[in-house]
Order: structure tokens, then C-alpha cells, then sequence
């Protein structure tokens, strides 16, 4: 059995709208978060061109993660 046209047009745009405000940012964040320092000038631009791509989904999820950079140890 098929779903009818509606409802199967309604679970398509659920599953993208999803991917666009969930998954793919949360991915955004965990390789943003793993190669910040370290990302050279091409992989940045990169980088800040997904953040404007994928703005909203960050946007939420950034409401619920903890993106501080790691603490420095000073020598005194």
C-alpha cells in the first residue's frame, strides 16, 4: 500500500526540512568545532559560505551547544 499524494508530499518536505534545520548543521558544528584552528584559508571560506548557507538550523542549534574554545593554561 502507497501513501496517498499529500501525505507522501508532506513527509518528504518533514525529512528535508529536517536534514536542513537538524542534521546538516549539527554536522556543521562538529567540524567547525574539531578544525577551527587548525583550517586553512579555502577550508574557512568554506566553512563561514555553510554557516550563511545553513544559517537557521545553526541558529536553533546553537541555542543548545556549548561552542567555547578550550581553556588556556597560563604560566605564571
Amino acid at each position: 500500500m502507497t501513501l496517498p499524494f499529500p501525505l507522501l508530499t508532506l513527509a518528504i518536505y518533514v525529512v528535508l526540512a529536517g536534514a536542513y534545520l537538524v542534521v546538516v548543521p549539527a554536522a556543521i558544528l562538529v567540524y567547525m568545532q574539531k578544525r577551527f584552528y587548525t583550517s586553512g584559508s579555502v577550508e574557512r571560506l568554506l566553512m563561514y559560505f555553510t554557516v550563511f548557507l545553513f544559517f537557521p538550523g545553526l541558529l536553533i542549534l546553537g541555542l543548545l551547544t556549548n561552542a567555547r574554545p578550550k581553556k588556556r593554561e597560563l604560566e605564571a
